[in-house]
């Protein structure tokens, strides 16, 4: 199944999930997973939340940030992944002068 993530409105979240700044979106969401482009304008964050039991993952698509982490810090960059499991937490910043963009998936529990 394609899916246009491009072609889907973007929305724009001011402070999502109480970070800082604003983060646009383009979202597809089905039972079973949440499919998005993230982009951070710089100096924007999406705050530290936790994934219960579900799981999501990053992928890096243009600009530059960082991914904090289990106590520290990953750069998130195009091409780089991060994973954050069930049980753990995550937040991502734009701490560069472009906007940065990832790629993102929360799978659903089942």
């Amino acid at each position: 199944m394609e899916i246009k993530l491009w072609d889907i409105p973007e929305q724009i979240v001011n402070r999502m999930r109480d970070g800082e700044g604003n983060v646009h979106k383009h979202t597809f969401e089905d039972e079973y997973a949440k499919i998005m482009i993230l982009t951070l304008e710089p100096g924007a964050s999406i705050g530290r939340h936790t994934h219960e039991t579900d799981f999501e993952v990053f992928y890096g698509i243009s600009g530059r940030g960082k991914v904090l982490y289990e106590g520290g810090e990953e750069p998130m960059l195009p091409g780089a992944c991060h994973y954050c499991p069930p049980g753990h937490g995550h937040s991502l910043v734009n701490d560069g002068d472009e906007p940065l963009s990832v790629f993102a998936i929360v799978a659903k529990e089942r």
